[in-house]
């Protein structure tokens, strides 16, 4: 499988258990990724939690869990979750896993207008939704549920955990644009307007989608939204080397284009 950069909304197959919405007014509906690889034991609660929240809004939305062909019974679970909930779908994807690469899946495979992308280990608290619903009917582009402003916490993180976070932010300060400084670009929680990454490629393998939107996206305005970064529920985590390189290769790539002066 190729790991070249790729259009966010050009259309691919995908194996999936619901269907697609057959809304015709998408520009009021949010569409709600959530990447998974061996997350089974935290699909139910997550959901139970996730429903609720976004039902309060009285919004239309749904949920597309895109996984890595996990093979730990996340077929089972979200087959039972999409009968028992149209707006809840599953997308399988063999052969290649990434973060990044799942979230573009899920986009490239919904019609809403606003696009979203959370954890399913619920470090990412699924109660902040309407704080970054709201802000993004205010305005904003893009809003990122961040641990690094003032009110934010990150009990999940140990102390080597922490400086490697910092640091890996530290990296992204040069490439971010004036005016629009992000202290949380390597956030995984988030939501952003289709319309502005629809002419991006990115990078599809990895975990920071959100940094490239910034640096590459159409984007003018971003607000962050403070969240305390909590423990995993269950599983474990997918840190890696590999993760790593993946993320010095994402930089490499994005001083690449900066230098080249072409942008997308």
């Amino acid at each position: 499988m190729s790991a070249n950069p790729l259009p966010v909304f050009d259309v691919l197959s995908a194996n999936e258990v619901g269907g697609p919405s057959q809304s015709t007014c998408p520009s009021e509906k949010l569409a709600l990724i959530i990447p998974t690889l061996r997350e089974a034991a935290n699909l139910r609660l997550l959901m139970d939690r996730v429903r609720p929240t976004l039902d309060s809004l009285g919004i239309r939305y749904e949920l597309i869990v895109v996984d890595d062909d996990s093979r730990d019974g996340t077929d089972e679970i979200m087959t039972d979750l999409a009968r028992q909930d149209s707006r809840v779908r599953l997308l399988t994807r063999t052969g290649i896993r990434g973060l990044s690469g799942a979230a573009m899946h899920g986009w490239r495979n919904t019609d809403a207008s606003v696009l979203g992308v959370m954890d399913s280990d619920l470090q990412h608290p699924p109660e902040l939704l309407p704080q970054l619903w709201q802000a993004l009917q205010g305005g904003a582009d893009v809003v990122v549920a961040s641990r690094y402003v003032q009110q934010a916490s990150r009990r999940g993180f140990n102390l080597f955990r922490h400086f490697i976070s910092q640091l890996a932010i530290w990296m992204t300060w040069p490439l971010q644009r004036p005016g629009i400084l992000v202290h949380d670009p390597m956030s995984g929680f988030f939501l952003v307007r289709r319309s502005c990454i629809k002419d991006i490629t990115v990078q599809p393998q990895g975990f920071k989608i959100l940094l490239e939107i910034l640096v590459r996206g159409d984007i003018h305005s971003a607000v962050e939204i403070p969240f305390t970064f909590d423990r995993r529920h269950a599983g474990l985590s997918k840190a890696s080397v590999a993760v790593a390189a993946a993320y010095m290769k994402l930089l490499a790539r994005l001083w690449r284009l900066r230098l080249s002066g072409n942008s997308r």
